[in-house]
Formats: structure tokens, C-alpha cells, sequence
């Protein structure tokens, strides 16, 4: 009995090594993104990314939570706007912080999420004249911290946050092009 108890906890122990070292094997780094080509000029699509209010308007994650708490801090628009948000636990809590903000291009986000786990993103904006229309590319880069890189055993940061931006980058569009 005692090496029949002993066998199955060596097992559950030789199994969870396993996994911690699979798990610590996983890429520490993850990029997501997407692009969407849209039937207006990069000025016409610039101002509702660059100012965190409009971004609001078209932001794929709102509707997981309507209730959430918003505020809005710093500068109205670009280098220095800031959006804190506390919503449930779809949404979590987090704040955006534009730290970078070249008109008609490019911009830069600091992404601190608090909820449901602490972590930092970057994530970009970048905008390229097509003729008359404007490529927007959205992507984020972060670091993965263990129970993310376990969860990535499962399912890949693309997968659960690249429907999100082609969601909002439909609704980005959609916004542009009918004003």
C-alpha cells in the first residue's frame, strides 16, 4: 500500500516537473496583429485613435462590459492621454497611456493591465496611405509571465486577442467610412 502511494506521488511530481519546464520552454515574448485597409485618408482615420475618447466609439471590448468604470486623465488627445478603465472580469482593469504620437503615422500605447493579471503591453497604431485609402495596422507586444505562457499551452495570444482587434478595426472602418 505505502509503495502503491508512493509510486503515484513520485508520478504527480515527475508530471508537474514536466510541465514547468515545458511551460518555462514556451517563447517569453508575444506579438499580435492586424491590419485593415480603409476607404479614407490617414487624417480622416488618425484622430480616432489618437484621442482615447473616440478609440472608446469602436473599441471591441466595451461590449463584453457596458457598466465599466471610465476616466480619463492628461492630455485630451495623443502623447500624454491616459484611460483608465475597471470593468468585470471580461474586461478587467487596466490603464493607456499614448506615449508617442507622430500625426497621420504612427502611434504608441503603454498598456498596464492590473486585472485579471499584472502586466505590461506595448501596443502600436501605424497608418500607411494606400492611394486614397490608409492601412492601419494594430498590434501589441508583451512579455508572457508563467500563467500566461501555461495558458499559451492551450491557446495562443493571436487567437485570443487578434478576433478582438479584427472586431475593432471592422468597427474603425465602418466609423470612418460612413462620416
Amino acid at each position: 500500500m505505502l509503495e502503491t502511494i508512493l509510486i503515484i506521488l513520485g508520478s504527480l511530481a515527475l508530471l508537474i516537473l514536466v510541465i514547468v519546464v515545458v511551460v518555462s520552454l514556451q517563447p517569453n515574448d508575444y506579438r499580435v496583429a492586424r491590419s485593415e485597409t480603409i476607404n479614407a485618408p490617414q487624417s480622416e482615420v488618425f484622430p480616432h485613435v489618437n484621442d482615447l475618447r473616440l478609440m472608446n466609439e469602436w473599441s471591441p471590448w466595451l461590449e463584453a462590459d457596458p457598466q465599466v468604470k471610465q476616466t480619463y486623465d492628461g492630455a485630451a488627445q495623443g502623447a500624454g492621454a491616459i484611460y483608465t478603465w475597471n470593468g468585470n472580469n471580461k474586461v478587467g482593469e487596466g490603464r493607456m497611456t499614448i506615449i508617442e504620437s507622430q500625426p497621420n503615422d504612427k502611434i504608441h500605447i503603454k498598456l498596464d493591465f492590473m486585472r485579471p493579471f499584472k502586466s505590461t503591453a506595448d501596443v502600436e497604431f501605424t497608418f500607411k496611405a494606400q492611394g486614397d485609402q490608409t492601412v492601419v495596422t494594430w498590434a501589441m507586444n508583451g512579455r508572457k509571465i508563467f500563467i500566461t505562457k501555461l495558458f499559451g499551452l492551450i491557446m495562443s495570444m493571436d487567437k485570443m486577442i487578434g478576433g478582438n482587434f479584427e472586431k475593432g478595426l471592422a468597427k474603425l472602418k465602418k466609423i470612418v467610412e460612413t462620416r
